[in-house]
């Protein structure tokens, strides 16, 4: 399998690189060129175009005749680069390609997520904060993720807890809605985040759907998870 990388250079991109890697696959990748030198580590195993994520051409080349593309979409500054980066890369992917999206839980598909305080509270302070230094525009990645739910690609937008790192602890549990009793611990381990990933890029399940992921070992997905169907939850053992 051939697999691209858009945003490769940061800690979830070099975490999916790692599982790329070891699952055999071809990996290229877009970053600005002054992170290249986080990239040294893989060598020549992986290729990677300079550029920004939002730059049609330099995605069109990295992105080729990709089987899958893991983008990151980081809302960064004001200039809608989120939403840049999505056309991007839908112009760029070849037909049934598996396209899988990282966001944060905020985004809702449906409308029919019900939000804790603490999210409300950090969306309606760090929002206007972020737009005002001109350092991140939250409400592009809404404009970017209604694009790709919008799109008839085979995409797969998926919502991340709050991350921490550490060790695998092994694929995380989901749900349709971030109310769900099992997402209640809200805390994945940043490298289980890059996992749950790339394995959407072969599980048809999750096709046009936009999961919200918990670590398969915390208390809520321990208490929640053993009776969930099959569906709905990734193994506990």
């Amino acid at each position: 399998m051939k697999v691209c990388i858009i945003g490769i250079s940061g800690k979830l991109g070099q975490y999916m690189v790692e599982h790329c890697l070891a699952r055999g696959y071809e990996v290229t990748g877009v970053c600005r060129p002054e992170s290249l030198g986080k990239l040294e580590r893989f060598g020549d195993r992986i290729t990677v175009f300079p550029g920004r994520t939002n730059d049609p051409q330099v995605v069109a080349q990295a992105v080729g005749d990709a089987d899958g593309v893991l983008t990151v979409l980081a809302p960064w500054g004001t200039d809608d680069y989120a939403s840049g980066t999505a056309k991007a890369v839908m112009a760029a992917a070849k037909p049934g390609a598996r396209l899988i999206y990282s966001c944060g839980w905020h985004i809702t598909r449906d409308g029919k997520d019900r939000f804790s305080l603490k999210i409300k509270l950090i969306l309606a302070l760090f929002g206007p904060i972020g737009r005002w230094t001109g350092l991140v525009d939250l409400r592009d990645q809404y404009r970017a993720t209604d694009l790709i739910f919008e799109s008839d690609t085979d995409w797969t937008v998926v919502r991340g807890s709050d991350l921490e790192e550490g060790e695998s602890e092994g694929l995380p549990v989901w749900s349709e809605h971030v109310q769900d009793p099992i997402l209640r611990s809200n805390k994945t381990r940043r490298i289980d985040f890059a996992l749950f990933m790339v394995e959407a890029l072969t599980d048809d399940g999750l096709i046009r759907k936009a999961p919200a992921i918990n670590g398969c070992r915390t208390p809520s997905a321990l208490e929640h998870g053993a009776s969930r169907p099959a569906a709905l939850r990734t193994s506990l053992a």
